[in-house]
């Protein structure tokens, strides 16, 4: 038997070394949710944000990032979770997405975790009240569960196609 399970420990070492990922992971509405690392530009403090006209609510307005103007979008707005309340603790993650820069707003910034694939699990079924179109998994780290968010996926999807419309660069 021990044989079989250091075979095993092998293999998992070997299956565990290559597919990783870094994700950092954010707070909404008392939830952990995780995006992946190399999607972040930088993390900011919330700042006053120029409103554009006939926009949808969770689009906050634009920023000027160093001359660049940036879309805000605020994600507890955007999945429905609730009254938003900006505090002292209130960021803004600077996402580039294939060139494209975008400001999500979340309540806070947690960690950065490295996730092996073991560590992740797909969306049940029996979860319809949220669109999990967006939701790569979830993952379970120190008995804490994050939702793993394919964030390029959500801020390129038609109905964030808005934001271009209305901001003109």
């Amino acid at each position: 038997m021990s044989m079989n399970t250091e075979s095993n420990v092998e293999n998992n070492g070997a299956e565990g070394s290559a597919p990783s990922h870094e994700y950092l992971t954010f707070v909404l509405a008392e939830e952990s949710y995780g995006i992946d690392i190399l999607k972040v530009q930088e993390i900011r403090g919330y700042d006053t944000v120029t409103k554009i006209a006939n926009t949808p609510e969770f689009i906050k307005g634009v920023v000027n990032l160093r001359g660049l103007i940036v879309p805000i979008v605020d994600l507890r707005i955007k999945f429905g979770l609730g009254k938003v309340i900006y505090d002292e603790f209130t960021v803004v993650i600077i996402l580039n997405l294939n060139g494209r820069v975008v400001g999500i707003v979340v309540d806070g910034v947690s960690d950065v975790m490295n996730l092996k694939g073991t560590d992740l699990r797909s969306v049940p079924d029996i979860v319809a009240s949220i669109d999990t179109k967006y939701i790569t998994g979830l993952a379970t780290v120190d008995e804490k569960m994050f939702i793993l968010v394919d964030i390029e996926q959500l801020m390129t999807s038609n109905e964030m196609a808005l934001v271009d419309s209305a901001v003109v660069q």
